[in-house]
This record gives C-alpha cells, sequence and structure tokens, in this order.
C-alpha cells in the first residue's frame, strides 16, 4: 500500500514538473517542418524519460552532485564580499556544487533562447516555413531538447529520492509520467499554435523558470508553488481574455445588424 500510494504521488509530481518541459518542447519543435512536429515532440519527451531513468540509475553520483566541488574563496574573491551580498547565507553562496553549475549553466540557456523566441516574433512574426526548413535540422532540435532534459530531470530525481528509495517505484513513476504527457502534448502544441498570446506567455514563464534556476544555483531557494501558481493564475486569466475575443466578433456583428432606433419619434 505505501508503494503504491509513493508510486501516485511521484507520478503527479513528475507531471507537475514536466510541464515546463513540455512548453518548451512545444515551442521549440514548432521551428519544424510541420509533418515532423509530432514525431520530434513523442522523440524529445521519451529523451526526457529516458534521462530521467539513467539519472535514477546513477543516483549514487547524482548526491555527489550536491556536495561542493570548490569555495569562490578559494579562487581569490573576499569573504567579506560575500557576506556582503549574501548576509548570513553567504557559505551557501561560497560553496559550488555540480549541481549549482548545471542549474546556472540551464537557467542561463533557457533565458537567452526564450528572449531570442520572442525577439524573433516581434522582429519576424515567427518562423515562416522556408524559414524552418532551411534553419533548423531534427537533429539540432532534438540536441537543444536532450540538454534541457537533463536540466529539468535533475531537481525532479533529487526530488523523486528524497520521496522513496524504491528506485523500480521511482522509474514506473517516470514511465507512467512520461505516457501522460505524451497523449496530452500534441493538443497543448496544436492550442499554443491556434493562440499566439498562450505562446509568449509560455515564453515568459519559461523566461521566469531560468531566472529561478540562476538563483538556485546563485543558493537563493525559491518554491516552484509560487511559480506554478502564477502559471495557473495567468493561464486562466487569458483563458477568459481568448473566450472574450471569441465572444466580441459576435456582439459587434449584433450591434450593427440591429435596425437603429430614432429616439426623436
Amino acid at each position: 500500500m505505501e508503494a503504491i500510494a509513493a508510486l501516485l504521488a511521484l507520478t503527479l509530481m513528475e507531471i507537475v514538473l514536466g510541464i515546463d518541459n513540455i512548453i518548451f518542447i512545444t515551442i521549440l519543435t514548432d521551428r519544424l517542418p510541420e509533418a515532423q512536429q509530432p514525431t520530434a515532440r513523442r522523440v524529445g519527451l521519451a529523451l526526457a524519460m529516458i534521462s530521467r531513468i539513467v539519472l535514477l540509475s546513477l543516483i549514487s553520483y547524482v548526491i555527489q552532485l550536491v556536495a561542493p566541488w570548490f569555495r569562490l574563496t578559494s579562487l581569490g574573491i573576499p569573504e567579506e564580499f560575500l557576506r556582503g551580498v549574501a548576509g548570513e547565507t553567504w557559505n551557501v553562496v561560497n560553496e559550488i556544487s555540480g549541481r549549482d553549475l548545471i542549474l546556472l549553466f540551464g537557467g542561463l540557456f533557457l533565458i537567452r533562447h526564450s528572449v531570442k523566441e520572442i525577439h524573433e516574433q516581434f522582429e519576424e512574426g515567427g518562423h515562416d516555413q522556408s524559414e524552418i526548413v532551411k534553419g533548423n535540422t531534427f537533429a539540432g532540435i532534438m540536441f537543444n531538447i536532450m540538454m534541457m532534459d537533463v536540466i529539468f530531470s535533475l531537481d525532479s530525481v533529487i526530488t523523486a529520492v528524497g520521496m522513496t528509495e524504491n528506485l523500480s517505484v521511482m522509474i514506473t513513476a517516470v514511465v507512467l509520467s512520461v505516457i501522460v504527457m505524451m497523449v496530452f502534448a500534441g493538443r497543448i502544441s496544436r492550442f499554443v499554435k491556434r493562440h499566439p498570446t498562450i505562446k509568449m506567455l509560455a515564453l515568459s514563464f519559461l523566461i521566469l523558470i531560468g531566472v529561478m534556476l540562476v538563483a538556485e544555483a546563485a543558493g537563493t531557494h525559491v518554491n516552484k508553488g509560487y511559480i506554478y501558481f502564477a502559471m495557473a493564475f495567468s493561464l486562466a486569466v487569458e483563458g477568459l481574455n481568448i473566450r472574450l475575443r471569441h465572444k466580441t466578433p459576435h456582439v459587434i456583428a449584433a450591434a450593427t445588424s440591429a435596425p437603429d432606433v430614432d429616439l426623436d419619434e
């Protein structure tokens, strides 16, 4: 019974933690020809599953990533400076681990890619089909997805280890969560394509997640619950805006087709 409860909790957690991964994969595969996009999404999620299973299998090495690799003071940065910047938590900032470096570079990569994508949306109005075919290859997109899969997987794997020590339960939860994400990835992609404002919102959240990763790398813990709540609230508001935009043309059409009433009569 305990194993089943842990499996359900882990599966739910993996799905929630995989939302940002789905958004990233959806936006990145949008650069490919339309015929390749479903395959790219499935391969991207399969890579996410494989990377998490590999990290779980090598969990003893992953745990070592949390241990400090070096200290900033050993690089010549004065302790007084760190105390002035970080206060009482200066020692956390001072100790740099492998996880910190991975989160730092991953966060910077995510911020750079999202800002670049937003810039292209404004400057070029998105990607036309000729640009998509010439500028991006399937292998190149998969490489970028694989890089971010490792970043997104790292924290979820460490969290999973904190919830249960049963490796088979952890792997089963990962497989089940990826299957669920594969089922809904296509629908999410089509929804984002139909509504450009949702895509802009998703890119903004990727920037937010990138900033969060950089903050985590610097030793500042950010509760992901706040970020997921902000995402859910913003999506709910944007959903209301979409419904209002769909309703407005009908209201305008009804108003213009109504006969004029002469108030002087």
